[in-house]
């Protein structure tokens, strides 16, 4: 992936896309889990490229908020060249236990 900015995940953030996986693996085809992948993949270009494209949050506005499908929500911060992925949300969920 190239862009200006270095893509690094918060260990939450790796926990819930391991979560997410999980679950994927169980409901999911192999063909519907790589255009999960793919999006997700691209989504991450997006924001490594143009961190600044996506609305910041209300809960804490040194977060950015990217709805990637209806169940899966990305929150990641930027500082200098770095954009760091917080979590990964569905927003099926109560928002108390979203982690940010």
């Amino acid at each position: 992936m190239q862009s200006g900015y270095k893509l690094f995940w918060s260990d939450s953030a790796l926990e819930d896309l391991e979560n997410i996986i999980k679950y994927l693996t169980k409901k999911w085809t192999q063909k519907e889990i790589r255009i999960f992948a793919r999006r997700l993949d691209k989504r991450l270009e997006l924001i490594s490229s143009n961190p600044r494209l996506f609305p910041m949050t209300t809960k804490r506005k040194d977060i950015r908020r990217s709805v990637l499908t209806k169940h899966t929500v990305i929150y990641y911060e930027t500082a200098a060249n770095v954009v760091t992925i917080v979590a990964l949300f569905d927003p099926r969920q109560h928002p108390n236990k979203l982690r940010l």
